[in-house]
């Protein structure tokens, strides 16, 4: 940067400062000053999205994978609405996110021009720091803020707002990072009591979130698991799980509620390690909500703002756990699918063929159920699964990750119908060249809402109600709309066809898209 500078100048060297090094964008007037200020100062990548939900998307697939935020920039009010779905799902797993939304300039308020919205209302609901800019001079301390804030524990989604005068008046220069608001220690009387409780005999569960379910956290919790034989369990949506060979096993939580209450029944003790307890998705007539067992007694390891892997390092420790694991997943590889192509043949070729350390931005939902059955005993992993119920975030979180992790293989299992909602994710998967295969199920339908459709017990549904689920006339042809948007693409009816060209998306780097017919 030159000796003079402006607003923007400084917020986006106080980024680089910061040690924000991606920024996920769809401008529009008001932040071209941002946009000028990625070539004067340098350092900060800029990744254009088609839609502010790719955005927003994207943004939380970098933070799960990468550990720390990225930026997204915003065009007013109805940019930050059009990537709220997708907000939604970050705030859901904790992802950090430095939110970056436009302004009009200040003076400019008063015309109550076309774009002029509440902004701060549409920011609430999915953020947990929300500040507006209000000069030049300061903006750039409070962008350091706003990294303070979103790399917080457990992870904060931090909303500036910066009106357009903020980004082009002088300014003098930029900030330097704050200090970290690191995860808090738990402390040594809680582990004693949650050890104490495990030491009783009762049937205990550990329910695992964030960092307890990585590295060095998973391992210690498979260290007490063969101590005291304690369940491990993760929620069905956790936002990121290490699975498969070598790794210490996991049950996940099932996702209808009364799977959910046979799945804890045996349960006297949960003991909560940075989760929630677990509820239903939805409500549904004479069904329960709560998921556990009448006198099912819960207790806390860690808080969400806490240090969840610490604490089971300590607890371990604390129960003089053995050294290893009892147990690690053991590698067991399905044959390759023949015949007729349906979700588990999928399945059974992307578990045969994805190579070690993969990454999975998964949205399959029904689709999914053979996935989950064995991917976990597949080559080891990362899974990045749909965390708010928003749908659209696959192919966003694709993109994310692909970025935070450019050696690693993204896979993308997606629903067709999920899909369409960011489709214009493609577009930037083929501009910045992203190491992504995108599976698309392609059923024609809506498909987990038909099962909703009779378990919310509605009556009287007929071929409207039914139309409303169904994705045909016109059917949506997947191969074109990737080609259309830059990705190499094909389409598999038959088992060999698709562990053919699936086999084919290993074997090399860049986007790719195949179509299944299920």
């Amino acid at each position: 940067m030159g000796d003079s500078i402006n607003g923007a100048q400084t917020v986006v060297q106080t980024l680089v400062n910061c040690g924000v090094e991606v920024c996920f964008a769809n401008p529009g007037t008001s932040e071209m000053h941002f946009v000028a200020a990625l070539d004067s100062v340098g350092g900060l990548r800029p990744v254009l999205c088609l839609f502010e939900g790719v955005v927003t998307g994207a943004a939380d697939g970098y933070g799960r994978i990468a550990g720390k935020p990225a930026a997204t920039l915003l065009h007013l009010g109805p940019g930050l609405a059009n990537g709220l779905a997708n907000l939604h799902n970050a705030r859901r797993a904790a992802t950090p996110i430095v939110n970056s939304v436009g302004d009009h300039a200040a003076h400019h308020l008063q015309y109550d021009a076309p774009l002029t919205s509440d902004i701060v209302d549409f920011a609430r609901p999915v953020s947990g720091w929300i500040h507006e800019a209000k000069s030049a001079g300061s903006v750039a301390g409070d962008v350091a803020r706003a990294v303070q804030a979103a790399k917080s524990a457990p992870g904060v989604i931090a909303t500036l707002i910066m009106p357009a005068d903020v980004a082009w008046n002088p300014a003098v220069r930029a900030a330097q990072p704050l200090a970290d608001l690191g995860p808090a220690r738990v402390a040594a009387d809680t582990v004693e009591a949650v050890a104490k409780l495990l030491s009783n005999g009762k049937k205990s569960a550990l329910l695992m979130r964030g960092g307890a379910l990585l590295g060095e956290g998973l391992e210690a919790a498979g260290r007490i698991a063969a101590k005291t034989g304690v369940r491990l369990m993760c929620d069905t949506f956790a936002p990121q799980t290490e699975l498969g060979a070598g790794r210490v096993p996991l049950e996940r939580i099932p996702y209808f509620s009364e799977q959910i209450t046979a799945f804890l029944k045996d349960v006297d003790q949960l003991i909560l390690v940075g989760a929630k307890p677990p509820v239903s998705f939805f409500a549904y007539p004479g069904k329960p909500s709560w998921g556990s067992p009448d006198g099912c007694h819960f207790d806390y390891l860690a808080q969400p703002h806490e240090d969840g892997a610490q604490a089971l390092k300590d607890l371990a420790a604390a129960l003089d756990a053995p050294a290893e694991p009892a147990v690690r997943t053991q590698l067991a590889l399905p044959a390759l699918p023949k015949g007729k192509l349906n979700s588990l043949g999928v399945a059974q070729a992307i578990a045969h063929l994805t190579p070690d350390h993969a990454i999975y931005a998964e949205e399959a939902n029904t689709s999914g159920l053979p996935l989950q059955m064995i991917l976990p005993k597949a080559r080891p992993h990362t899974h990045l699964p749909l965390t708010g119920g928003s749908i659209g975030q696959g192919l966003p979180l694709a993109i994310g990750a692909a970025i935070a992790a450019p050696g690693r293989k993204v896979i993308c299992p997606h629903g067709d119908g999920g899909a369409a909602y960011t489709m214009q994710a493609l577009w930037t998967m083929a501009r910045e060249q992203l190491d992504v295969t995108v599976v698309i199920y392609a059923n024609r339908s809506y498909a987990i809402l038909n099962v909703e459709l009779q378990r919310v017990g509605a009556s009287g549904a007929g071929s409207k109600a039914l139309s409303m689920l169904n994705l045909h006339n016109p059917d949506m042809n997947w191969m074109k709309i990737a080609e259309g948007l830059g990705v190499e693409a094909s389409r598999a009816t038959t088992a060999e066809e698709f562990a053919a060209q699936y086999a084919s998306a290993m074997d090399q780097r860049g986007p790719r898209l195949i179509e299944a017919l299920i």
